[in-house]
């Protein structure tokens, strides 16, 4: 009786668990399982909606103080001059800007470190600082906000770590209930594990403490480490706010606060997660961004959570590292890829790893599928695996279990592996930055590496844009790839105007415009009757308007072939039979030029005056192509003055020494008008 009641109360048991199978499960508990898109990214659940953390006023926390500047600058950068400085600079191929940098070292004993870092550098394997990091690591020491932009491979995850080092050494222990000192938040959890093993690495040399949080791993141990108390904590933005909401941790002690990949952190939805914790930590803190491509919209919002940053600049935005030999093969179609790489995988895995991408979870398990077919010994990652799993593929892809690795997208951003010497772009990236990234994952800090990219005659839109990646890392463009990407429409046209979109002709209005050259510019035709001979040209043939349009075009088009200079003054002879000159204003109407003489001082300088006999006027056109007079010279003292088309003189005095003055005379009388008739014509 006792048996068979135990059966039916296993039975019950069991029918109720598969009814309810998270019974008995709290929230907390409850492993993130994010889903991921045909490309392998991670995509936010809809069950699951982050929120980011309220609104704090900082007024109300009385935080103590902390010092952040830590660069003592070394004698040999200090006696750099300003020139030899631009020098360095252009020497590593570094743009800087922000309001006074501090000036780049060029070795590690530059930046003042202790022997126990040193000795964790050297240990790694470090013999001289990569350009990111010889202008970046005197920026963070410094204590200044800083963007730093560089190519893939490039060192900035050490630019951050070590100066960071440094400030949490300064800072006081902690204290039980203390949160961390620094926080770096990335995109991805690989690239948060990344980052924690160097945290982990450089860390030792003070016995620092470093905790991953991130989504996928294990929310109870997690909060369990950031309560026993950690200085470094390296996350994802959204696992990090449910620890802060939990009250597992807090953000009162942080002092560094770094951005890594911040792009893709806004690609990903994360902005306003990102601004809420940059909010949440007090207000003087030090911010660093780092990047391997910042767009502008991506910069201007960087900017606001930054206080007067200084923005780094290795090499141009998002280009591909020069350390990488890329080669591209153009096939006539899909199939022929297979062929392409069973034909040389051997060789390439004969001079080390080799990371194969594809663009789909499920090409992905095809072509591993068929290589293990093949007798290949691969390993496979993309976004369906759960995070166990996926550890465990990279960490014997790094203890070179087996030497290829089929990946999609998901491993593409952050994975540094040195024995990856190989990458081949087995489908094409769905844009330029994922190719860069793709193709980042070789030739890491200063070691070779050879990516192949392989196109179908499909890819003509994607082509156009690595024959720009191609041509910004000085590499090989072939011309089969060249007449790819011709085929395709916008990067043709972009061709023909050599790169960059149209200019426009602002100004000019399309009639002839031309670059005026500056003042006192010598190649000015300076002949009295230039006005006279530039209205031979275009003046009106024939018709009962004198197709007035026409005359007009020809006018304004006349007018801005000649450059134009400053008017002013110049002596002339007395006497001269050329008494007057002429001159064009920038609206094309001819001004009229007063006396500059003593005696006139008390003419208005609005008030038209009457021609004279000595110059009975000078011709010109008027922005509507009318024609109007010009005033008189004086009898004493005669100025001519400076036009586009008339007398250039640099003098810009008269006889009695006051500055000239100008008359507009656009309102001449109809018997001036008539006097030029007759004396022109």
């Amino acid at each position: 009786m006792q048996l068979h009641f135990s059966v039916l109360l296993q039975e019950a048991y069991f029918r109720y668990m598969a009814e309810n199978p998270t019974a008995g499960v709290v929230p907390e508990e409850e492993e993130d399982n994010l889903e991921y898109d045909s490309d392998g990214n991670p995509i936010a659940p809809s069950k699951k909606i982050i929120d980011p953390l309220p609104p704090i006023d900082h007024s109300e926390i009385e935080y103590p103080p902390f010092e952040k500047n830590f660069y003592d600058e070394h004698e040999e950068i200090t006696s750099l001059t300003p020139q030899q400085v631009v020098e360095l600079r252009h020497k590593l191929n570094l743009r800087v800007s922000g309001a006074a940098p501090p000036r780049p070292g060029s070795s590690f004993a530059h930046f003042g470190f202790d022997e126990q870092l040193m000795h964790q550098i050297r240990k790694s394997e470090y013999t001289q600082p990569t350009p990111i990091q010889c202008q970046g690591i005197p920026v963070a020491l410094s204590g200044r906000d800083m963007i730093g932009i560089a190519k893939t491979g490039s060192g900035k995850t050490a630019a951050f770590i070590w100066p960071m080092l440094i400030h949490i050494m300064d800072q006081k222990e902690l204290e039980p209930g203390d949160g961390p000192i620094a926080v770096i938040v990335c995109p991805t959890r690989e690239l948060c594990q990344q980052i924690h093993a160097e945290c982990k690495r450089f860390g030792k040399a003070y016995n620092l403490r470093s905790v991953a949080v991130y989504g996928g791993g294990s929310m109870w141990e997690q909060a369990k480490a950031l309560q026993e108390g950690a200085e470094i904590v390296v996350c994802t933005p959204g696992r990090l706010i449910d620890h802060v909401k939990k009250k597992a941790t807090n953000l009162q002690r942080v002092t560094y606060l770094v951005f890594d990949e911040a792009d893709r952190m806004f690609d990903m939805g994360f902005e306003y997660q990102v601004r809420s914790i940059a909010s949440h930590v007090r207000p003087e803190r030090q911010t660093l961004l780092f990047s391997a491509t910042f767009r502008k919209k991506i910069e201007k919002l960087a900017r606001d959570i930054l206080i007067d940053p200084i923005r780094v600049v290795q090499g141009d935005i998002g280009e591909a590292n020069e350390d990488i030999t890329q080669i591209v093969e153009i096939l006539s179609s899909g199939p022929n890829k297979w062929n392409w790489l069973t034909s040389r995988l051997v060789e390439f895995t004969s001079s080390g790893s080799v990371l194969l991408f594809v663009t789909k979870k499920a090409n992905a398990e095809e072509l591993a599928n068929n290589l293990k077919q093949e007798g290949h010994s691969l390993g496979l990652l993309h976004g369906d695996m759960d995070q166990s799993e996926r550890n465990k593929v990279i960490s014997d892809f790094k203890k070179g279990t087996f030497p290829v690795l089929v990946a999609t997208d998901v491993a593409a951003r952050g994975l540094d592996i040195p024995s990856i010497k190989t990458v081949i772009n087995y489908d094409v990236a769905r844009d330029i930055d994922t190719h860069t990234h793709r193709i980042g994952r070789t030739g890491r800090a200063g070691e070779k590496g050879v990516a192949y990219t392989l196109l179908t005659q499909k890819d003509s839109n994607f082509a156009g844009d690595l024959v720009r990646n191609l041509e910004g890392a000085n590499q090989h463009v072939s011309k089969e790839l060249l007449d790819l990407a011709m085929q395709n429409a916008w990067f043709r046209k972009s061709r023909f105007k050599g790169g960059k979109g149209k200019k426009l002709n602002i100004g000019g209005g399309g009639l002839g415009y031309r670059e005026r050259p500056g003042l006192g510019s010598e190649n000015v035709d300076r002949g009295n009757n230039s006005v006279m001979v530039n209205y031979e040209a275009y003046k009106p043939s024939s018709g009962a308007m004198g197709d007035r349009l026409s005359a007009m075009k020809a006018a304004f088009q006349s007018q801005y072939k000649s450059h134009f200079v400053a008017a002013s003054f110049s002596n002339q002879k007395t006497g001269s039979s050329s008494a007057g000159a002429s001159g064009w204003t920038s609206a094309g109407s001819l001004n009229s030029v007063p006396t500059n003489s003593a005696q006139q001082n008390s003419a208005k300088p609005d008030s038209p005056i009457a021609v004279s006999g000595l110059a009975k006027g000078i011709p010109g056109f008027t922005s509507s192509g009318n024609l109007n007079s010009v005033s008189s010279f004086p009898n004493a003292g005669i100025q001519g003055y400076n036009s586009a088309n008339a007398i250039n003189n640099n003098n810009r005095e008269g006889n009695s020494g006051g500055r000239e003055r100008y008359n507009d005379n656009r309102g001449s009388s109809p018997s001036a008008l008539l006097k030029w008739q007759g004396a022109s014509l």
